[in-house]
Order: structure tokens, then C-alpha cells, then sequence
């Protein structure tokens, strides 16, 4: 049995409302969160449990299982990379001569890119092909389940690429991962007998650290993107999955652009944080297409 310490604060203080905690954690920059429903939210990463909500006056707190509770607030500020600006940043972007970014900016204030490690972010994003957010959290808690290792009684961390390695793709395809499978044990074999790999790709430039992911079997360009952003820090990537091609072939009028052009036209257009404004467009074209739907 797990008890959780009292909540508290965290420090420093961030803005972000409630749409945008939501957001950040349940839309595609991460898989491992489950809300209640009552705007707590359960995660984990690496070897850190936390449950998140936002107090009354809108501040984020957390509450950790008390074995872990010493090391959660250094953790948390790393996840939420709080060294960043966030608000700061997206004023940099271009939303004074681009309605539309300006909208999606006024909708989800304060949304940040999570800092996620760098090996989970990778096998999340392999995982992600074809697949829907429900479906990838799917996946990734079966292989928690069968070959993570236990943190605390109900949680467990996912497998590291070692691991990963002396797991039959037979088995690695009794997760759900169908054709998945495949290429998480083929990377798992490169990167498995690749001590410090992490350290290689995050010293590199953002072009060639892109390059470098997309040699590993199944990392395409939005893969490696995903990656770059999430796990990385790489606030330049921007990565063009089906819901950027939308906004961007009906809102930017770029019809006939392909998926590569699309994402140079991205890191021009928007600038060095073209990531942040990568997630505020996918956010509000998601929120536009729910609020169309009709009730059921």
C-alpha cells in the first residue's frame, strides 16, 4: 500500500490553467498519466511516482508516495523544464502577425514542453505509429507490467534498451505492438550495447541529432522530431503528424507542401521555439475537432 505525502506547492510558481495541465499531460507529449476526473492527476517517469492537481488559486501541486518524496521536486522542475520561460517564449513567437497562433496561445496559457528522459521518450514515440493516445498508453503499461521493473507496490518503470534486448519480438508483440515490435527489438539491439548514447545524441546539433535518430530502424522524421522535442529539450524540432498537416495545409494554405517541406516551413516561420508552437496549434486543432463532434 502506498501512502502519498500532504500536497504541496511547487516552487517555483508557473502559470497554467487547468485546459492546460489537461494539455500538457494527456495530449501527446507523454503517455504514462491517468486523470480521475476530478483534476487530479497520476504519473510516472523513470523511477518517480506523483500525483499533480491545481489548487484553488491555481497553483500546481503535487503529491509524492513518501519514499519518494525527497526526490520528487527536483524531478518535477526538470519534467516541467522550469530553467524555461514558457509564457516568455511563446511571446517570442510570431502570434502578432498570425491570428491563428494567437488564438491557440489565448486557449492554452502557459502550456510548457515537457523534459521527459531521453530513453522512455524514444520507445514512447516508437510505439506511437498509426496509434491513438489511449492506445500508446496501452501499450506502454503492458510493457511496464511484464518487463519494467517494480518502483513501488502499483508502479512500475518501463524497460530500458537493455532490457528491451533480451526480450523476444514475440513476446514484445504480446504488448500490442503488432508490427511495433519489430523495430523497438531492432533498436533495442543497437542501443542496448550502446552505453552513453544519450550523452552522444544531446551534445549534437539539432540537424544532426535528427539524422543521427533517423538511422535507428522505424525513427522517421516526426518520430525523431517527437523524440528531439520531448526528450531532448530541442525547442527547434517540429514535428508534422496528422493533425499539423491539417492546420497546416487549411490555415497556413500550404496544400500541396509535403511532409518535410511542411516541417522547414515550420522552423522558419515560427523560429527557434517552433516546438511550442508546434504543441499550441495541435492543441487547439484538437480542442476545434471535439467541440465539433456531436453528442453522443
Amino acid at each position: 500500500m502506498v501512502t502519498w505525502t500532504p500536497w504541496r506547492a511547487l516552487e517555483p510558481e508557473f502559470p497554467m490553467g487547468g485546459l492546460s495541465l489537461a494539455e500538457t499531460l494527456d495530449g501527446g507529449q507523454a503517455f504514462r498519466w491517468h486523470g480521475d476526473g476530478d483534476g487530479v492527476w497520476t504519473g510516472q517517469w523513470a523511477d518517480v511516482a506523483v500525483r499533480l492537481r491545481l489548487n484553488d488559486h491555481g497553483r500546481l501541486e503535487w503529491s509524492a508516495p513518501v519514499e519518494l518524496g525527497k526526490k520528487v521536486p527536483e524531478a518535477l522542475r526538470r519534467y516541467f523544464a522550469l530553467d524555461r520561460d514558457f509564457v516568455e517564449l511563446a511571446d517570442r513567437l510570431p502570434w502578432r502577425s498570425d491570428p491563428h497562433l494567437a488564438r491557440a496561445i489565448e486557449t492554452f496559457p502557459g502550456l510548457p514542453i515537457l523534459r521527459q528522459p531521453l530513453p522512455e521518450t524514444l520507445l514512447a514515440f516508437l510505439c506511437s505509429a498509426t496509434k491513438q493516445i489511449v492506445q500508446i498508453k496501452q501499450m506502454l503499461g503492458l510493457l511496464a507490467e511484464r518487463f519494467g521493473r517494480e518502483v513501488l507496490p502499483g508502479f512500475r518503470a518501463l524497460p530500458d534498451w537493455n532490457r528491451l534486448d533480451s526480450v523476444s519480438e514475440t513476446d514484445l508483440r504480446a504488448c500490442a505492438l503488432g508490427f511495433r515490435a519489430r523495430y523497438i527489438k531492432a533498436v533495442a539491439r543497437i542501443l542496448g550495447g550502446r552505453p552513453g548514447w544519450e550523452e552522444t545524441l544531446t551534445a549534437l546539433p539539432y540537424p544532426e541529432a535528427r539524422d543521427w535518430l533517423m538511422q535507428l530502424p522505424g525513427v522517421g522524421e516526426k518520430v525523431a522530431d517527437c523524440v528531439l522535442l520531448f526528450g531532448a529539450g530541442r525547442l527547434e524540432a517540429f514535428p508534422v503528424d496528422v493533425w499539423i498537416l491539417k492546420v497546416m495545409r487549411q490555415r497556413y494554405h500550404l496544400e500541396d507542401w509535403t511532409l518535410h517541406q511542411i516541417a522547414q516551413f515550420g522552423r522558419i516561420h515560427f523560429g527557434s521555439a517552433a516546438g511550442l508552437a508546434q504543441q499550441y496549434l495541435f492543441a487547439y486543432e484538437r480542442r476545434v475537432a471535439a467541440a465539433a463532434k456531436p453528442p453522443n
